[in-house]
């Protein structure tokens, strides 16, 4: 049983996390007037469902949903990584695909020196990714007892 609620609860800070990157992408474009490039667009779409597939996944207490957000971060996070290194990196600068009316080069912030929109993103990614493997974990662990 208290397995159970160890899971609960990496799928609840799994959720949360989706939920404020949903939020605070939806504040830079809805409150700030940011507008997203497509590389921002495509973050978004590996996220937002997110928000809806793990609130589903906590009140069913069915923790395979893991197996979905884990897919849908990794490739979320391969893009997040291929936009923040279009921002970082000179080389990946100059051969930059055109990304619309907005430049995926662009940086609306720069906090820091290195924090962007695409690397808030990459870490909420990440910090789904490792929620996922360890509620997968835990679950392989409950099932071999």
């Amino acid at each position: 049983m208290e397995e159970e609620k160890r899971r609960e609860h990496l799928l609840l800070f799994a959720w949360a996390t989706a939920f404020v990157a949903t939020l605070g992408s939806l504040y830079f474009s809805e409150v700030l007037r940011f507008i997203p490039c497509d590389l921002c667009w495509f973050q978004r779409i590996f996220m937002y469902p997110q928000v809806i597939i793990l609130g589903i996944a906590i009140v069913r207490k069915d923790f395979t949903a893991a197996r979905y957000s884990l897919a849908l971060s990794i490739i979320g996070g391969m893009i997040s990584l291929y936009h923040y290194s279009l921002q970082k990196i000179p080389f990946f600068q100059d051969y930059a695909i055109s990304c619309g009316r907005v430049p995926c080069t662009g940086q609306y912030i720069n906090w820091l020196g290195f924090i962007t929109i695409p690397f808030l993103a990459l870490t909420a990614f990440t910090i789904i990714i490792f929620l996922s493997l360890a509620v997968m974990r835990q679950q392989k662990e409950e099932n071999e007892r």
